[in-house]
């Protein structure tokens, strides 16, 4: 029996909020769970800062990764087995695939990944092929195992049939993160009939599609997906915390680049300054690191730094405002000039943010990112994209909501004891 194809003496099990159980009886998939490199996500959290809106919002990469990795087994062990149209050989890369997808993931995911200009894709892949645990247990499989794995995440793997169970408008990343962060959230959004989903799923040469007779659960699934962007991911207390927690990371940096003498030098961060980060040094860095961090410059002798960190550990949050950029820029212009009269520094504490979402596109050759759409299949056999047929989907198709809110700290601008005139001016403008 070869590696690929062996089997645990005992199938182990993970019980879960979401699936009730993760099945693993793959000897390939449990020594991959074991690795350093996996554990790690033990120590990133999958909605970031949300925890600091919904407290119960603490769960971490590694719970969701190990969800998609089950609903994928479910599909390929359950669903698609024995179809004609489904590779059985196909199998341990979907499941590693599944498992594997995040395995890039930074702490505080997007917000480091815009400050530092880094691409959690690219450190998943990095991670994959380069020298590590997870690396070594994917060649044992084959020597081109690893680099297929990394095809399959880079959605660049020529069986497009396995690219959409990981990567689609309706794959197993999204059914999973949906419930769980719903879960987890304690919000009702979330919530879509996933269990038939799975049973109308069926799989053709180069997609995966859908009964027609399972057309109203994508529906739900795609307004429950809708409903949790605007209820959770884009909530704005949550955005403020990013706010904030985005202009530590770009103050630290600043700093740095004025050779700044920290009381508490930063050295896992001096590689990120220097724009020069190794596989070796991201993978020391998880939130633990992070709020320590954080955590010791609310001594620093830098003020800004110093106030951004204690309301980061505090949740002493911006307030914010409803905010159109393109109409009202003359308005940023002048309070921008009002906030640097009252002594306060506008380019960390006077913050547009932007939330955008397209719930649903159907294919659109050409553009930045084209969307595979989601396909039905007919009675007759016929295969139907979506919005063709269900009105609900037609109504939301193409459409991106975009929102637009101004940041700023009210309990500077409360205070009246300094500059009262200007920051009664301030108030006014922006209708406080």
């Amino acid at each position: 029996m070869g590696y690929a194809t062996e089997k645990l003496s005992e199938e182990k099990v993970f019980k879960d909020p979401v699936h009730r159980y993760v099945h693993v009886r793959d000897r390939v998939i449990w020594d991959l769970i074991g690795t350093k490199e996996f554990q790690r996500l033990r120590r990133i959290k999958q909605l970031g800062t949300t925890y600091l809106t919904f407290h119960g919002a603490e769960h971490s990469r590694f719970n969701h990764s190990l969800g998609v990795y089950e609903i994928i087994r479910r599909i390929v062990d359950d669903i698609f087995k024995g179809r004609p149209e489904w590779n059985e050989e196909e199998r341990l890369l979907c499941l590693c695939a599944g498992l594997l997808h995040d395995l890039g993931h930074g702490p505080f995911s997007h917000s480091f990944e815009k400050v530092f200009d880094l691409d959690h894709e690219y450190f998943t892949q990095a991670i994959i092929l380069g020298d590590t645990e997870v690396n070594k247990v994917l060649s044992k499989v084959g020597t081109n195992f690893p680099r297929k794995v990394a095809e399959v995440i880079a959605k660049t793997y020529p069986n497009k049939q396995v690219v959409s169970l990981i990567s689609s408008q309706i794959d197993a990343d999204r059914m999973d993160y949906l419930q769980r962060d719903a879960y987890f959230t304690g919000v009702s959004y979330g919530h879509f009939d996933m269990e038939r989903i799975l049973r109308v799923m069926r799989p053709r040469e180069d997609q995966v599609v859908i009964k027609h007779s399972g057309m109203h659960a994508i529906e739900d699934y795609i307004m429950s997906r809708y409903q949790m962007y605007w209820q959770v991911y884009f909530h704005p207390v949550s955005r403020s915390a990013e706010v904030i927690l985005t202009k530590i990371l770009h103050r630290a940096k600043h700093l740095h680049q004025q050779y700044y003498s920290f009381k508490h030098h930063p050295i896992h961060f001096y590689s990120l300054f220097e724009e020069e980060t190794s596989l070796q040094d991201y993978l020391k860095l998880d939130e633990a690191i992070i709020l320590y961090y954080f955590q010791m410059w609310q001594e620093e002798e830098d003020t800004i730094l110093s106030d951004l960190c204690t309301r980061f550990m505090n949740r002493n949050l911006f307030q914010y405002v409803e905010f159109d950029p393109a109409k009202e820029y003359k308005k940023m212009a002048e309070l921008s000039l009002l906030f640097k009269k009252a002594g306060i520094d506008p380019e960390y504490y006077l913050v547009v943010d932007s939330s955008s979402d397209l719930p649903y596109d159907f294919y659109r050759p050409g553009e930045e990112e084209e969307r595979l759409p989601i396909q039905l299949l007919m009675d007759n056999g016929d295969i139907r994209e979506l919005s063709r047929e269900s009105e609900i989907v037609d109504a939301i198709s193409g459409k991106r909501r975009t929102d637009h809110k101004l940041y700023f700290p009210a309990d500077f601008l409360f205070d009246l004891s300094t500059k009262k005139t200007i920051k009664k001016q301030i108030q006014a403008l922006l209708g406080i």
